[in-house]
């Protein structure tokens, strides 16, 4: 006797989901509702003819929540005040005119510093001759680290980011500033020409104080960061960079820190790679 087999369509129903208040501890995330928010059709032999429904995340949101993110994620909120409020004064801000001078709030600041130096020429030089010192100490202990430390990652950090400062410098050659004080005792030595953007004097120094705190050395880190605040000052003073040069000097330095570090690592991860792949 044959037993007559029967094709079963199921029609499933979507699963209603309960919206969950936000952790008052400090997380961001709602709790997970329950599985995906999908709506499901008819389902044949497993074939889903179903669609996503449209669910905004922020109809949610209730007066609890968004105190709970004021209160717990208030450096975000920060920024977002930040962005409405430079918005309002960048879309206001008269341009500054193709004939004059660049403005630079570094510059403003400076000013006494800068009259300073232009009516005593000695200071200047004398500044000069121990920024390129500082300047040296950084090319020392970035060689060091490799050369005899066998560390060689700040001197590839440094590699990265003077090639990358040449490029950027030689395809947006900026002006220099009207009021430049040089020195021939300033590095480069003997007053020769030099791309603006960006610092390379400061995002070496940057570097250099990473690797530093990586080996635990905090007094010679520190050192190195009053340092590097000293001669920000004085390239603005002498009107050697324009803020921007030295503020994204900074950054430069964090960055190519940071892909030198992922460059190691990914060096390191073909290696064992390899000699698994040699004694399998």
């Amino acid at each position: 006797m044959k037993t007559a087999t029967t094709a079963t369509i199921t029609a499933t129903i979507p699963t209603p989901y309960k919206r969950k208040q936000i952790n008052v501890d400090g997380g961001f995330n709602m709790e997970e509702e329950e599985e995906e928010k999908k709506i499901v059709g008819i389902m044949t032999d497993g074939v889903s003819n179903g669609f996503y429904a449209v669910d905004p995340f922020f109809l949610k949101w209730t007066v609890h929540d968004m105190v709970n993110v004021a209160k717990h994620h208030w450096l975000p909120c920060f920024f977002g005040f930040g962005l409405l409020f430079f918005m309002a004064v960048e879309y206001t801000l008269p341009m500054v005119p193709a004939s004059s001078p660049p403005f630079d709030l570094g510059f403003v600041v400076t000013r006494r510093l800068h009259g300073l130096l232009s009516s005593w020429p000695e200071l200047n030089t004398l500044l000069a001759a121990l920024n390129t010192v500082f300047v040296g100490m950084q090319t020392t202990y970035i060689l060091w680290t490799w050369l005899v430390e066998g560390r060689p990652r700040a001197t590839i950090s440094a590699l990265f980011m003077f090639t990358c400062r040449g490029i950027l410098g030689y395809s947006t050659q900026l002006p220099l500033p009207e009021e430049f004080l040089g020195s021939g005792a300033d590095f480069p030595v003997g007053n020769v020409s030099f791309f603006l953007f960006f610092s390379g004097h400061v995002a070496g120094s940057v570097i250099a104080s990473l690797d530093m705190r990586r080996m635990q050395r905090w007094e010679l880190a520190w050192t190195f960061d009053v340092l590097n605040v000293l001669q920000v000052i004085r390239l603005l003073g002498t009107r050697g960079h324009y803020t921007i040069d030295l503020v994204v000097g900074v950054g430069a330095g964090i960055l190519f820190d940071s892909l030198a570090g992922k460059y190691q690592e990914c060096i390191r991860r073909k290696s064992i790679a390899a000699k698994e792949a040699f004694f399998s």
